[in-house]
């Protein structure tokens, strides 16, 4: 028996149950786990609210690092005792144990704590994937990154400068955009104050950016077709104030014949090849000190409500962890 967070209907924070459940052997090609930090992200309140749509019941998150208990016969590559990561699902992270597919989990360096691992896994493969698959930014180039006192915009920010580029962001207070002038952005403004479009054409003089990276959504949007240069692309990856509203993408054409894409991380791990390849590039950043892991607060898992209300209130800074 083991307890794990679960929802048997979609709504708000006080949807959650702690409850006691049953966690079986393994598969042939599965692993039994032990987690020890389990990561909080925004998809887990999409799953929540039924903005992405899971069948109920159903456990919630992606993301946690913990010890490998047993291994099915078909698994020759993990033992019992192995340190292992994940951060692509399948959803049901919110758990003191679970058994998951053994090819879905990475093993961990020594260097890399289980707490900044779970802090880690989605959101720095996240980066990885928007800054060098993506649109791959080259040193020279100035960036736009929405919500960059978050924990995929810690990382972002850290990666980005590590690769020469120079980053403009944004966040939605003071504390927030100090916590980003000590990771190191650039330029920053705080868009609820703050005409964030106006902002960016005056420190471009008016070239605008290649690449905007918006996990903000709705309320950043439209303004940040308008920061682009000619043909830049606009990467929305999240929604953290809410979806996108429809649009005509005859729009596009006048604004400088702009590509918008909505990628997704599974979309660039859906192989085996590709999340060690997206796993590695991102312990070797974290390994050389180019990046750190910002671990803004933990909280017990029994009370991941509380930690959702405090991530859709914009309370949080960094990446949040539960401690089953």
């Amino acid at each position: 028996m083991t307890n794990a967070i679960r929802i048997h209907e979609t709504g708000g924070p006080e949807m959650l149950r702690w409850e006691t459940i049953e966690v079986g052997a393994p598969g042939p090609r599965d692993i039994r786990l032990r987690q020890t930090a389990v990561g909080l992200n925004f998809i887990d309140t999409y799953h929540r609210t039924g903005l992405y749509k899971v069948p109920l019941p159903s456990g919630l998150g992606l993301e946690a690092a913990g010890v490998v208990e047993a291994v099915g016969e078909a698994v020759d590559w993990l033992a019992p005792g192995d340190r292992v990561a994940y951060g692509t699902g399948p959803i049901g992270a919110y758990a003191t144990r679970r058994v998951m597919p053994a090819d879905k989990v990475v093993k961990l360096p020594d260097t890399i704590s289980d707490i900044a691992a779970a802090g880690m896994m989605l959101r720095g493969m996240t980066v990885q994937y928007l800054v060098r698959r993506t649109f791959r930014v080259e040193p020279g180039m100035t960036v736009l990154f929405h919500a960059v006192a978050g924990g995929v915009g810690s990382i972002a920010v850290q990666w980005l400068k590590a690769l020469g580029a120079t980053v403009i962001g944004t966040a939605g207070s003071e504390a927030k955009l100090a916590r980003a002038r000590a990771g190191g952005c650039d330029h920053l403004i705080n868009y609820r104050e703050d005409d964030f479009v106006a902002r960016v054409n005056e420190i471009t003089e008016g070239r605008g950016v290649p690449v905007v990276y918006d996990g903000v959504g709705r309320d950043t949007f439209m303004g940040s077709l308008d920061c682009l240069t000619r043909r830049g692309m606009m990467v929305t990856f999240g929604n953290a104030s809410g979806p996108v509203e429809p649009f005509s993408p005859v729009i596009l054409g006048p604004k400088g014949s702009l590509f918008v894409t909505r990628p997704t991380l599974m979309d660039y791990t859906a192989t085996r090849e590709e999340l060690e390849a997206t796993a590695d590039d991102l312990f070797g950043v974290v390994g050389s000190g180019k990046v750190r892991i910002d671990v803004g607060q933990t909280y017990p898992l029994a009370e991941a409500a509380q930690a959702h209300r405090d991530l859709e209130g914009r309370r949080t800074t960094g990446s949040t962890v539960l401690i089953p």
